[in-house]
């Protein structure tokens, strides 16, 4: 059974940082991403990583501030956030793909978590 479970969220003030974890099973994903969506807001791509964490992919509104990894071994997928703004505000999701044909655009993801909420303050 496919199962993605996400923790970390949480309030902070503008510019401080969480590190939000995704714990994955069930399946070997070859690719995982992040995504959030704001109320009244589309859900967006937020960070991408492929196989082995050989490639990553981010939006522009995260670049230089957010990084993406994974734990093989724990099968954990991380995302490290830093410099937060208020815009960053959002439910967070961890998702799951076979292959990252289009690692940012949720409809190709097949599997998600529950999301955990990111609250930032300014």
């Amino acid at each position: 059974q496919v199962k993605l479970v996400e923790s970390g969220g949480g309030s902070v003030q503008a510019g401080g940082s969480l590190r939000l974890s995704c714990a994955a099973s069930g399946y070997t994903y070859n690719c995982m991403g992040w995504f959030r969506q704001a109320p009244g807001k589309e859900r967006e791509g937020v960070a991408a990583i492929s196989t082995g964490g050989s490639s990553t992919y981010y939006a522009d509104s995260v670049k230089g501030r957010f990084t993406i990894s994974q734990d093989n071994a724990k099968n954990t997928l991380y995302l490290q956030m830093n410099t937060l703004k208020p815009e960053d505000t959002a439910m967070y999701y961890c998702a799951a793909q076979s292959w990252c044909r289009r690692p940012l655009e949720h409809n190709d993801y097949n599997y998600w978590g529950q999301g955990t909420q990111v609250t930032v303050s300014s």
